[in-house]
């Protein structure tokens, strides 16, 4: 539209046309006055120059007779205001960019600051600076930083230099997030000069660098972070050399959960100090690497199947809340892999994030709290039945309530519309938000989901719509900005959209097309059902057979260290033809041992395990040692082993290939009578557990399929 580049706004007037397009007809002049801090007076002002802005889209504001205000107009004009102003930069700071300036001047402080002082630096009133404070005082609260108000001390944030970090981190996320992801995902085409800042702190030149030592570390390791945590970690990096530029050093001791650092996490670290050591004189101290490799540690991965299920432990939560949440809505949910793997790849680093205090923004909490009560009470009392000793924050929560809620709701689904849908929460949101689509949509043919960084790879071409959850860096496709929840106004928006656009190009076309086609599938659809049906069962028998086949249990007699031992293990793997790399499978065990303890609380076992190009095929073997050996536990306490246990599978794994190893993992903890049989070193017993597992196993899958 036109006319967008010639709109004059204020942050304030942009607020309110946000507030009545989100929620029309539920404020008044008076709960909006309230929200934004300022009078009755100055919203109708306000509210006059909107009207001479909405005129253009052919809109009014219409006031009921409850004085309740709202937009009235076509929807189709509703669209494109919603549309537009998503692209206009308002005149002045809104309120949220003036706390951030407090938040920083603060930070900065190394004395108590005056009220006055503050009020005339950020050009605003004491009052409203007073308030602006109680904002923020929930905020400090949250990480254990004491904000004191003094009149003859003056104003002091206190608290450990981490916290403060992390505080900040927050803020960012909480009120900044859509122009994070947008001035992240897009550094290499900003025009900005090297001593513009982003976001009023943000030194550009510091987040291409540490963008670039991160891609280049990811892409080493074959991993991808959630478009969100990789945002919040590259943003905890740059947020750390800036305060370290300013002199503010974390001082308190950091250190990873079972005292040791692990070796993948640290390269990306170590990287990153050398690069801006070189660059900037800017150097990490071991703390300050503790500190990053915390927050990396907490990080989710983009995808689930990339999670390697060796904690059995948490493993073993997850499927006792799966079971709960099951009995409660009288579905069976157990044999679900991918609402477990989606879970497992949360849950996992939600664990290290709750014991570090770390905290995590989920923007759609309220909103899924409000959309599903039930669930996300159901999901915090189980959470609090199963991990006892733990208290997960509700945007912990909601996120775990989109992986159920993603299975609860799956319906049948139509073909028609093929949809690309750009989603950078996370696993669970989008499958939530793909499921709703399907539901509420049901002409969408194809959906498929990708995150920013994958997009650049991705023909857009190929699809009839892109729907988003954040602006994207796209100008040559039009797409859909709606919310991960899938509101009614975007099921709207979606509607009008294929009327205008899709059915135009495609729908006539499709029609037929689908006609003939069903009709020539249709008496050959469950011969082809039944040919993927048996590929399924033949994959399945096959890899249970090879791993049944090279399940071992022997005696290991050595006086030597526990490595001498799982060195023999791998040796006798290299003896059987399983695999040829013995030295790299070797080190990446040991590796492995490196970035968390292996021992499994409560029994005399570890479980050694890694993926590697060399092995042929699924390999458990079972070690038993003639003496007591001690190892950290995967609680991070050391524990006296006397049993290794060695699982080994090839690079790249199927779907089924993980679920067979998550079995086994599972049957190892399935309860104390598992424990005492894969501990007994009797080889006949454990090859029958393992064959009473893979029985329930595949009569549990061949029902479900």
């Amino acid at each position: 539209m036109k006319w967008v580049g010639k709109m004059f706004i204020k942050n304030r007037e942009k607020s309110i046309l946000e507030l009545l397009l989100k929620m029309g007809g539920k404020h008044t002049a008076i709960s909006m006055s309230t929200y934004l801090h300022v009078s009755v007076r100055t919203i109708n002002r306000d509210l006059k120059n909107i009207d001479k802005i909405l005129a253009h889209y052919g809109l009014q504001i219409k006031k009921d007779h409850d004085n309740s205000i709202s937009l009235e107009g076509p929807n189709k004009s509703i669209f494109k205001l919603t549309q537009d102003l998503s692209k206009i930069v308002p005149l002045d700071l809104s309120v949220e960019q003036i706390k951030l300036l407090l938040l920083l001047k603060l930070l900065d402080q190394k004395e108590p600051v005056k009220l006055s002082s503050l009020a005339r630096d950020l050009n605003v009133s004491v009052t409203t600076l007073s308030n602006y404070l109680d904002d923020l005082s929930e905020l400090f609260t949250s990480f254990d930083i004491e904000l004191i108000r003094k009149r003859s001390y003056g104003i002091q944030l206190i608290g450990e230099k981490s916290s403060k970090r992390k505080a900040l981190g927050q803020f960012f996320l909480l009120y900044f997030n859509e122009q994070l992801i947008e001035s992240i995902f897009q550094l290499s085409s900003e025009k900005l000069a090297a001593n513009d800042l982003i976001l009023h702190y943000f030194k550009m030149p510091y987040l291409i660098d540490i963008q670039n030592v991160v891609n280049m570390k990811l892409d080493e390791e074959n991993i991808e972070l959630v478009d969100s945590d990789y945002m919040a970690f590259i943003m905890q990096v740059c947020i750390t050399f800036q305060r370290i530029e300013s002199g503010f050093y974390v001082t308190e001791e950091i250190k990873s959960e079972d005292g040791q650092l692990a070796n993948q996490r640290n390269a990306y670290i170590d990287k990153l100090s050398e690069v801006f050591h070189h660059k900037y004189a800017l150097t990490l101290d071991d703390n300050e690497k503790n500190y990053l490799i915390m927050i990396l540690k907490g990080s989710k991965t983009q995808r689930s199947e990339a999670v390697f299920y060796d904690s059995v432990i948490t493993g073993r939560a997850v499927k006792n809340l799966i079971q709960c949440v099951s009995k409660q809505y009288h579905l069976d949910l157990m044999n679900d892999f991918t609402l477990f793997q989606g879970l497992m790849a949360h849950i996992e680093p939600s664990l290290f994030r709750i014991k570090k205090n770390m905290g995590i923004y989920n923007p759609m909490t309220d909103q899924i709290k409000r959309q599903y009560p039930i669930l996300f009470n159901t999901i915090k009392h189980y959470l609090g039945f199963v991990f006892k000793d733990l208290q997960f924050p509700d945007d912990e929560i909601a996120y775990i309530v989109l992986h159920f809620g993603s299975v609860l709701e799956l319906r049948r689904t139509t073909i028609l519309v093929r949809t690309l849908v750009v989603c950078p929460t996370g696993i669970g949101s989008s499958k939530m938000l793909v499921t709703r689509l399907k539901k509420e949509i049901p002409y969408l043919s194809s959906v498929e989901v990708s995150s920013i960084q994958d997009l650049k790879d991705i023909n857009v071409n190929q699809f009839d719509m892109i729907l988003s959850t954040v602006h994207l860096p796209i100008k040559d496709k039009p797409y859909i900005y709606v919310n991960p929840l899938l509101s009614k106004e975007d099921v709207k928006n979606i509607e009008l959209y294929v009327q205008e656009h899709v059915e135009q190009m495609r729908l006539a076309a499709a029609t037929t097309e689908n006609i003939e086609s069903t009709q020539l599938n249709h008496s050959t659809y469950e011969s082809g059902l039944l040919e993927n049906l048996m590929d399924d069962m033949y994959e399945l028998q096959y890899n249970i057979r090879l791993l049944l086949k090279h399940t071992r249990v022997y005696e290991i007699s050595t006086t030597e260290d526990y490595q001498s031992c799982l060195l023999s293990m791998v040796d006798q793997c290299v003896s059987d033809g399983i695999l040829d790399d013995r030295d790299t499978v070797f080190r990446k065990l040991l590796d492995r041992e490196q970035q968390a303890g292996l021992g499994i609380p409560d029994t005399n076992m570890a479980l050694f395990h890694c993926k590697d190009k060399s092995v042929k095929s699924l390999v458990f073997h079972i070690g038993h040692l003639n003496r007591d050996y001690t190892l950290i536990g995967m609680d991070g306490k050391p524990m006296p082993i006397q049993n290794l246990m060695l699982l080994l599978a090839p690079e790249k794994l199927t779907p089924l290939q993980l679920e067979i190893i998550s079995n086994v993992s599972s049957s190892i903890v399935e309860d104390r009578e598992s424990t005492l049989i894969y501990s007994s070193a009797n080889e006949k017993m454990i090859q029958s557990k393992l064959e009473q597992s893979f029985y329930t196993f595949i009569k549990n899958k061949m029902m479900r399929e």
